[in-house]
């Protein structure tokens, strides 16, 4: 069988090494303790959970839903507004089956064979998924540690800048686990304007932000609804990744391409999905600023513990995530996730996982409780893999 070329662009081996190194910590008898992927452990609030089994013992809510409920589309914009201040209007919505289905869409929607697609390196691997997908031609502008992990617009060559069709940006952003500064989405959207460019913003983890951050939104900022979109995910602040409900809200007409296309790949989301969404997005926030402060706990346990022992790692400013430097002793991320994986058991995310600029990092989820974290470091400790 020949299968189409396409496939080709995706790399499916970067985890085959580390997942044999797995199989045979579990072979000789050992615990392996996976920190590397982002799926939270909290569990939804318990009016959302109602919502969704109330409408499922509803046996008319199991066809096809076709399109948003009125009453979603109008949760969505109350909660722009008493969470951002931003006034949109029902024609600026569509629910989408989760970020990561509707990032992997919308080149189809933005974009020609050959058109050019700025996206950051590094960057969460969907951004590059889904612009290849649309056949697109990628300029990688990186985000460097001494930049604090921003994007400087300047260093985008004109040539390059005038014939992009969009940029993707996302703070706080998974990996690098830092927010943006308000100045930051002005000269976004200055960029955008001067060279005709549509932006897509992935606002995941406005809602698991520290130290006093305001997380915010895209749409905020004069004239971004003028020149893009941004993907606000329900995944995260509420622990629904399952669900796969998220929305792409700002530009209308982006929103209305994109649900023309859109029509021709999907029955729309599960109602009961969308009632709990409903629930959601108009019941209290009250339970999701505690659940920020457990994931700055988290976070406080695992950066200070690390630090104590003598990896040298930074606090990370937002999302569920820590980005942290590889001990010096070695040479590659790849070579410190294998003997971290032989010698402790503990699996987490090489930097090269999110791109070339990722070499030389490595990703921690913040998915276990601070007790855990603590055997954890201890556990690093004792391995003596950073001595």
């Amino acid at each position: 069988m020949k299968f189409a070329d396409r496939l080709e662009l995706f790399e499916t081996g970067i985890f085959a090494d580390l997942k044999d190194k797995q199989n045979e910590v579990i072979k000789r008898g050992g615990r392996v303790i996976n920190v590397s992927v982002g799926t939270p452990d909290f569990e939804p609030f318990p009016h959302i959970k109602k919502a969704f089994l109330d409408a499922a013992e509803k046996p008319g809510n199991f066809g096809y839903s076709l399109r948003d409920l009125p009453e979603l589309t109008e949760a969505v914009v109350s909660y722009y507004k008493r969470r951002f201040n931003v006034d949109i209007t029902p024609d600026m919505v569509t629910s989408v089956n989760g970020s990561q289905e509707g990032i992997g869409h919308i080149g189809m929607t933005l974009c020609n064979p050959g058109d050019v697609v700025l996206c950051p390196n590094p960057g969460y691997p969907i951004f590059e998924a889904g612009s290849l997908l649309a056949g697109a031609d990628i300029y990688y502008y990186p985000l460097l540690e001494e930049n604090g992990f921003l994007p400087d617009f300047e260093t985008i060559p004109e040539e390059v800048a005038k014939k992009a069709k969009y940029i993707i940006m996302s703070y706080p952003m998974n990996p690098v686990c830092v927010t943006a500064p308000p100045k930051v989405y002005d000269e976004l959207i200055a960029f955008a304007k001067k060279y005709d460019i549509m932006v897509i913003h992935d606002n995941a983890y406005s809602d698991i932000i520290y130290d006093g951050r305001y997380g915010g939104s895209f749409l905020e900022h004069e004239g971004a609804a003028e020149v893009g979109v941004e993907f606000f995910s329900l995944s995260k602040t509420f622990n629904l990744t399952g669900a796969r409900i998220s929305f792409c809200v700002g530009n209308k007409e982006i929103v209305e391409a994109f649900k023309m296309l859109r029509s021709q790949i999907d029955f729309g989301i599960f109602i009961p999905t969308q009632m709990a969404g409903i629930a959601a997005l108009t019941g209290p926030l009250e339970p999701v600023k505690e659940q920020c402060m457990k994931y700055q706990e988290r976070r406080d346990t695992l950066c200070q513990g690390l630090r104590d022992i003598g990896w040298d790692v930074p606090d990370c400013q937002g999302t569920m995530f820590m980005w942290a430097p590889i001990p010096p002793k070695f040479k590659t991320c790849m070579e410190f996730c294998s003997e971290l994986i032989e010698k402790t058991g503990i699996f987490v995310t090489p930097g090269t996982a999110f791109g070339t600029l990722g070499e030389g990092y490595v990703r921690f989820a913040l998915t276990k409780t601070c007790d855990e974290f603590r055997e954890i470091i201890k556990i690093i400790d004792d391995s003596g893999i950073l001595k």
